[in-house]
């Protein structure tokens, strides 16, 4: 159930950071609401979750999924440049989190 916090605190991430951007340095009101909304719901069940994980891979995966996905979310929906190396990086960044977790973990 832990994982599952950090997957979804993951997407929020992304979620605030598609808005950060949306609200233009908060001037912007619904992408500022929205901004906050995603990252209060991000940091809180990141925060739930670190009550059974260790906390580097659940960081780790936090991040990763945010990286990711907010690079992902640019290149598809805001227009983005899409290059290979671009690719490689966010598939170096997921390999890389997956790797951490694999290494082992306490729980």
């Amino acid at each position: 159930m832990a994982w599952l916090l950090v997957i979804v605190a993951g997407l929020l991430e992304t979620g605030f950071a598609v808005c950060l951007k949306l609200s233009h340095g908060f001037t912007r009101l619904w992408p500022t609401v929205a901004f906050c909304i995603f990252a209060l719901g991000s940091f809180g069940l990141l925060t739930l979750s670190l009550k059974k994980l260790d906390v580097g891979p659940a960081y780790a995966v936090w991040t990763g999924i945010g990286a990711a996905g907010t690079a992902i979310y640019g290149m598809i929906f805001l227009g983005d440049i899409v290059s290979t190396l671009k690719i490689v990086s966010i598939t170096l960044v997921i390999v890389g989190v997956v790797g951490l977790q694999l290494s082992g973990s306490s729980h």
